[in-house]
């Protein structure tokens, strides 16, 4: 059997230098399919827009792991050609909010954010302090990323940092673009899941140094969130931001009213919930702050003033029944907003599912969300915003080789829908609502396919 389809989700690993790789040797790559990114940011509400970038029928080029180039042409027989005639091919997605233990409890009945918390989350959690559990659930979550287009992600693990190191080697492997770091959490969490501040201190140190800037990995500050962590150890997070600012930061911000009159008790001196972080020297250009749908107007101005971002969570929201974010209002203020599943609050690791509930959520509040606005969102403009755009989320000439390839219709009905879609906008649009993983061709990173789908042979539908 292909070693290739037995592995889990399809998984296929780069050979190492003389391994059988032929060290040295050229290794080339050609797609065939439609491809589509983005060369700028969409206007908000603009369908017919100059920043979308749609080439037809065109084979795009890997070579050693980057994109080199794209033609209409076939390219000669020193390529390695692979024909998908018919089929989408866009950018690797990127979730920049996603939390890996929380698989476990995906789908669970019936609370808010606290509660949800307590009853289901944290007891999940505390497994992962057992190493072989860890790594175990470390190599699923990996996997399931790539099973749904998601080809890098900013992650929390757990308070434990075996749970740090197990993400790290599971994305080492793969060859993926991810973050991550051990979560801060020295209040108000049951035993098993508190650290301290000085030993919170030391484990970070220790992890920095093992994985920060090893192969395209990166580490993170990971706040769980304001009422977790007591003063001196926001203090100690910003401290540890403020010593190398290549540093990412990642936590969760004003996502329930309860949670925001939590911390409002327990912080009452800052004006804002954020103005918690801000305080303690949280708030930079790399900080990626989880949900914000209950920001104010100067909260906007502070996140775009930082070149910070919101992880706009819509799937988890509305699943927990947190609010509706505000992405307009983000928008005019200049604060950049990428796209996140939040699994486990979210219900599903598709990114496509995510953009579709994006759409529900501003049409809720009379906006329409476009299919441009929501795809860059999850492509270059998270990659712009992690400060990684000249790495990733774009079919640009030197970009790493990240990118899926996607059936347009995965079910009759999508296929009667596609066959009447008229503009490429509609197209788009019509696709994102309706697909989801069942699309996925194949997942490509840096070059390498790491998963394919059982059933490559779907007819394909005519362009």
């Amino acid at each position: 059997m292909n070693d290739l389809l037995a592995a889990p989700y399809g998984m296929g690993l780069p050979l190492a230098p003389g391994k059988g790789s032929g060290e040295g040797v050229t290794q080339r790559v050609a797609l065939r399919g439609d491809l589509l990114d983005f060369t700028a940011e969409p206007a908000w509400g603009e369908i017919a827009s100059d920043a979308v970038r749609y080439r037809a029928d065109h084979w795009l080029l890997i070579e050693n792991g980057r994109i080199v180039g794209a033609q209409p042409e076939a390219p000669d027989a020193r390529w390695s050609r692979e024909d998908h005639r018919g089929r989408l091919i866009l950018p690797g997605f990127i979730d920049t909010h996603v939390h890996m233990p929380q698989l476990e409890v995906i789908a669970s009945y019936g609370t808010e954010l606290l509660d949800w918390l307590n009853t289901y989350t944290y007891p999940a959690e505390m497994r992962y302090a057992d190493a072989a559990h860890a790594h175990a659930g470390a190599q699923a979550f990996v996997a399931a990323l790539l099973a749904h287009g998601t080809t890098a992600a900013m992650v929390f693990p757990t308070v434990h940092k075996v749970s740090v190191d197990a993400l790290f080697a599971a994305a080492q492997r793969r060859g993926m673009r991810l973050i991550t770091g051990k979560v801060l959490q020295d209040r108000h969490s049951p035993d098993g899941l508190r650290d301290d501040v000085a030993q919170a201190e030391r484990d970070c140190l220790e992890l920095i140094e093992r994985w920060h800037g090893t192969d395209r990995l990166a580490y993170a500050v990971t706040v769980r969130f304001a009422p977790t962590s007591t003063p001196a150890q926001l203090a100690m997070a910003g401290a540890l931001c403020a010593t190398d600012a290549s540093l990412y930061l990642q936590t969760h911000v004003a996502e329930n009213r309860a949670e925001v009159a939590w911390v409002r008790e327990l912080f009452p001196r800052a004006r804002s919930y954020l103005d918690v972080y801000a305080d303690a020297g949280l708030l930079h250009a790399r900080s990626v702050l989880a949900h914000g749908v209950w920001l104010d107007a100067a909260d906007r101005a502070a996140l775009a003033g930082a070149g910070a971002q919101i992880a706009h969570s819509p799937s988890s929201n509305l699943f927990l029944g947190s609010g509706l974010f505000d992405w307009d209002a983000a928008a005019r203020a200049g604060a950049a907003v990428s796209l996140a599943t939040d699994v486990g609050g979210g219900t599903s690791l598709s990114m496509l599912r995510t953009m579709a509930d994006a759409y529900k959520v501003q049409a809720m509040a009379g906006q329409r969300l476009t299919a441009w606005t929501a795809l860059h969102a999850a492509t270059r403009g998270a990659a712009r915003a992690l400060c990684l755009d000249a790495e990733i989320g774009t079919l640009e000439a030197g970009a790493s080789a990240d990118v899926c390839v996607w059936d347009r219709a995965a079910d009759p009905v999508a296929q009667r829908r596609m066959a009447v879609a008229r503009s490429l906008h509609e197209q788009a649009f019509a696709w994102l609502t309706m697909a989801d993983d069942r699309n996925l061709v194949a997942t490509f990173v840096a070059g390498v396919a790491q998963h394919r789908r059982a059933d490559p042979a779907t007819p394909l539908l005519p362009t």
